[in-house]
């Protein structure tokens, strides 16, 4: 009886603190901005995380099984394991909130990475495997957070929130490859292989990002997002008439976004995934292959500012066609320049990033324009599944390809892959204007 009236008493008190946010704008806009800087802190450790896989998963795999040819397997992996985490996250948010669904897929990031170390540790195959699913919840969790700021934010806040939330991963996921031959001495020192320590940081930094997200964000951006909507329902039918993208859903607008950010994840996963087999190949060491990628990841995040400026400014669709453009020109530069020239594979990789970099953001603004928050979290889960089966297709793919033929046939495939960007934003009718 008592447990019952605590909990009577406890909705009342998230009701009237409900309440106080629906009646007042200056209130969601303070919100809005708390929001942004606790996702911000978290995704600082989040790219951190992210960071070990994409950098040496693919060596660690080759080391393990003593061939190329499954060297794409561990990106195809924890992008699969991704696929199932972000399906999760996004059911765990829609029915308790950003923090409660993010939360829980940065620590089961955190629990993957730990795995990983232990397979090197006592080279078990099997672990390596499922240890690298569980892994893949905290790339999916890592995605996921840029929607956290979108739930307060208007359509011309919607794109700029989106980078926020990417551009501050950057911080972390620069340094991560750049700690390659730090986290390997460390590794080494308490007797494990090298090519594990990058995931005993990325095992630190994603429980990090869980506990920032457990504690700080409060109160979820999510949950008061749904209430301002359900209070707008069910006071104004007037309100409704003048703005029917609270209740409606644009399904076209949902397959356009989601169209946009699978094929560029599916490019970038393919090339990304072999450069560093192909680098080992041409003699570069893990110093090399830690500041290609690290530049890399930069391009992905870094320029998430301005794209989010631009994406806001010029409309989703003219960006979603300069990511096929980018995407086509890194594709060429890393199939026809010089294997040996570390400048053209930072330039090709940096491509390759700032091309996904234009696809993510120009889709998640579509993706986020054209659903409302009753449904809002769901679907972004639903698609977000999606984007981490074509990254693990994309990744896993990659190692057959360049084994059995090149990293040159890989990367003009990928090149000419991303033109199909430009046909279909035509298309499927994405408006060219500005939101």
């Amino acid at each position: 009886m008592m447990l019952h009236k605590d909990r009577v008493k406890e909705l009342e008190v998230q009701s009237a603190r409900l309440q106080g946010y629906i009646s007042s704008p200056e209130k969601q806009q303070q919100l809005y901005k708390r929001t942004l800087m606790v996702v911000v802190i978290s995704q600082i450790f989040g790219g951190a995380g992210l960071a070990a896989g994409i950098t040496v998963g693919a060596l660690l795999a080759q080391q393990m099984l003593g061939t190329d040819a499954f060297a794409g397997l561990p990106s195809g992996l924890f992008t699969l394991g991704s696929a199932g985490a972000a399906l999760i996250v996004g059911r765990l948010s829609q029915r308790f909130g950003r923090r409660s669904g993010l939360a829980a897929g940065f620590l089961a990031g955190g629990i993957g990475a730990i795995g990983v170390v232990i397979s090197a540790l006592t080279n078990s195959i099997l672990l390596l495997f499922i240890s690298l699913l569980i892994y893949g919840a905290g790339s999916a969790t890592n995605l996921q957070a840029r929607y956290a700021g979108t739930d307060l934010a208007n359509s011309t806040q919607r794109a700029k929130a989106i980078s926020m939330a990417m551009v501050s991963t950057t911080f972390g996921a620069v340094a991560g490859p750049n700690l390659v031959d730090v986290m390997g001495e460390f590794a080494i020192s308490m007797g494990i292989p090298a090519l594990a320590g990058p995931f005993i940081l990325a095992a630190a930094a994603y429980i990090l990002a869980g506990l920032v997200l457990l504690i700080l964000l409060r109160p979820d951006p999510f949950i008061v997002a749904k209430a301002i909507s359900d209070a707008q329902r069910t006071t104004s039918n007037l309100l409704l008439e003048e703005n029917p993208d609270l209740l409606s859903i644009n399904r076209r607008g949902i397959f356009a976004g989601a169209s946009v950010m699978v094929l560029t994840q599916f490019v970038m996963t393919a090339i990304m995934t072999m450069t560093p087999i192909h680098m080992g190949h041409h003699g570069h060491g893990l110093n090399e292959v830690g500041l290609v990628i690290g530049f890399h990841i930069g391009a992905m995040f870094l320029p998430s500012l301005v794209t989010g400026f631009l994406v806001d400014k010029i409309g989703r669709a003219v960006m979603a066609i300069a990511s096929a453009i980018t995407l086509l020109a890194s594709g060429i530069l890393a199939a026809m320049g010089p294997a040996d020239s570390i400048i053209v594979l930072i330039t090709a990789l940096a491509l390759l990033g700032l091309g996904w970099n234009f696809g993510l953001i120009s889709g998640t603004a579509i993706l986020v324009d054209a659903t409302p928050p009753s449904t809002r979290a769901k679907t972004q889960g639903s698609i977000d599944v999606l984007i981490a089966l074509s990254g693990a297709l994309g990744g896993g793919l990659s190692g057959m390809v360049v084994a059995h033929s090149s990293y040159a046939t890989l990367s003009i495939a990928g090149a000419v892959l991303s033109l199909l960007l430009i046909p279909f934003v035509f298309w499927a009718g994405i408006n060219q204007s500005k939101v």
